[in-house]
């Protein structure tokens, strides 16, 4: 039965692998191959190459320093943190909150056999992530710093004392993402939050990572003498890798220790998260006003309501909400700088800085495509919007208002501070402004035209709409490919009438695809609404 379990495990791991949530079906063994052979190459070409480099620039300098240790402290603290993350959510939907727990309840099977099946899972995982970290680390120290047999045995018991601490650490944040969220009604937000978090983090150490390999290469001597002083302990666990057997038989008798601890507490504590089914409160009624809100205001009011509780609507189409004022912020601190330096490379074409600066802001606002997919996530339901009392144009009407707010509210602020900054006359500073806003009507349209024209409701995971569907294909690369023959044509042959008559004439060509688009969506686009099923 463990071996049963263990396999739908790994199968529910690997699940987009085997089945194609687009088409509703399983993939054919081509296909399940291909996936596999993708998934080889990005775990053992992209992400060990890039830990293979980090080990090589590590290794011979901190060798020859005589800190070995230090090198084998900071790919294992790198392994422990990739590891757990990468195994935490896994944890988090697999070990405490499986959509399967009441079925696999109910069965005559052991709760601690379910236990042993999903830690195993957890650890597979966990370990899959650490060893991509771990395996170039201990290759690269065998083959720079010499090979004994203290050397190979330990750290083969390092690499085992780390996964086994990645298993720990998912299986308490693990069980903290599972309390957490069984006391939160809106869990999209924060998923929203730790995503951006991470996302942060990533570019930041990415963007960092040379400076700080050569920081710790220049002044290993000082970091290893405040680890030793500081945190011996740490010290320890860094010996490991160097043959060490004393640090590596007390490591592997404290996480044994853990691992016996965590086990004790889980299977304590499993079956009352796994039954839980979050905070409730008994209803109370509280007479209270409500105000009546227009048809209009309704169906806005639905569109919202959806973007607003799916964390990956949210993620993949509205990420420009963040970036757009963090662009106009820029701007108010670099943007004579930029501008400048614009002027400077293109001075041969005048007015060259508006222009691109009203690109920019159009590739920005690009980057919201919240209308495209907004009809295919009707799914099963769209029958509902079909049904009620309203034109089908007031739908469609609804879903390209909610993509326009949440853009142009935001780029409003970004056009405002290109307006400010850029060195023109104050008619071209208008004109700087308002394309951007004239183009983001004209892509919240689009979009919602190219919706109800590609729309494709029969999938089994929300994600295929957001991000594998053509209406979002087409509305996200054609905005850049707008904004691409905004700056191109300028710069070929519109800098001969000027910035002034070339956004202009931009402005009333978007503002008259954006009347031909609406006009589209209120004839022809609200009878293949209605048609849709």
């Amino acid at each position: 039965m463990l071996k049963v379990l263990l396999k739908k495990q790994l199968a529910e791991a690997f699940k987009s692998y085997f089945y194609d949530a687009k088409k509703n079906k399983m993939r054919s063994k081509g296909a399940i191959i291909g996936w596999f052979v993708f998934f080889i190459v990005i775990m053992a070409g992209v992400l060990c190459g890039t830990f293979t480099y980090l080990a090589l620039s590590l290794c011979d300098p901190l060798a020859q320093a005589g800190m070995n240790w230090l090198y084998y402290l900071i790919l294992s603290g790198i392994a422990i943190a990739l590891g757990a993350f990468g195994s935490v959510f896994n944890t988090y939907a697999g070990l405490y909150l499986g959509k399967d727990n009441d079925l696999l309840l109910s069965l005559p099977i052991p709760a601690r056999t379910i236990i042993t099946a999903r830690l195993m899972n957890v650890y597979l995982m966990g370990t899959m992530y650490a060893s991509t970290v771990l395996l170039p680390a201990l290759i690269v120290n065998w083959a720079v710093a010499g090979v004994t047999a203290a050397r190979i045995v330990c750290g083969l018991l390092l690499f085992l004392i780390v996964t086994v601490i990645v298993l720990l650490l998912s299986c308490i944040l693990g069980w903290v993402v599972a309390k957490i969220s069984l006391k939160l009604k809106n869990k999209s937000f924060v998923t929203v939050l730790l995503s951006l978090l991470f996302i942060g983090g990533y570019y930041f150490i990415y963007f960092k990572a040379n400076d700080l390999i050569k920081d710790i290469i220049l002044r290993a001597s000082v970091y290893g003498e405040k680890v030793r002083g500081a945190a011996y302990g740490l010290y320890l666990f860094g010996r490991i890798g160097e043959g060490a057997w004393l640090p590596a038989l007390l490591f592997a008798a404290v996480t044994a220790a853990g691992f016996v601890l965590t086990w004790l507490v889980l299977s304590r504590s499993f079956l009352n998260i796994a039954t839980a089914g979050g905070s409730t409160k008994a209803a109370r009624h509280t007479e209270k006003r409500t105000k009546e809100k227009s048809v209009f205001g309704a169906l806005l009011g639905k569109e919202f309501a959806r973007f607003t509780s799916n964390a990956n609507y949210m993620l993949n189409c509205g990420f420009g909400i963040l970036l757009i004022p963090v662009a106009g912020v820029l701007l108010l601190f670099k943007g004579d700088m930029l501008c400048t330096l614009i002027g400077t490379m293109l001075s041969g074409r005048p007015g060259s800085a508006a222009v691109l600066l009203c690109t920019m802001l159009c590739a920005l606002s690009s980057m919201n495509d919240m209308a495209a997919p907004s009809i295919s996530l009707e799914g099963k339901s769209l029958w509902i919007p079909q049904s009620l009392p309203v034109s089908p144009g007031a739908v469609l009407r609804a879903k390209a208002m909610m993509h326009l707010i949440l853009t142009e509210v935001p780029l409003l602020f970004a056009a405002v501070c290109a307006a400010v900054i850029v060195p023109a006359g104050p008619a071209v500073k208008v004109l700087v402004a308002a394309v951007p806003l004239i183009y983001t009507a004209f892509s919240a349209l689009f979009g919602t035209a190219i919706g109800v024209r590609m729309p494709l409701l029969t999938w089994t995971n929300d994600l295929v709409p957001i991000k594998q569907s053509g209406a979002v294909m087409i509305a996200l690369f054609g905005g850049w490919i707008v904004s691409a023959a905004l700056a191109g044509l300028y710069l070929l042959i519109g800098y001969k009438i000027g910035a002034l008559v070339y956004l202009a004439v931009w402005a009333v060509l978007l503002a008259a695809a954006a009347a031909v688009t609406l006009r589209w969506l209120n004839r022809t686009g609200s009878r293949l609404f209605a048609e849709l099923g």
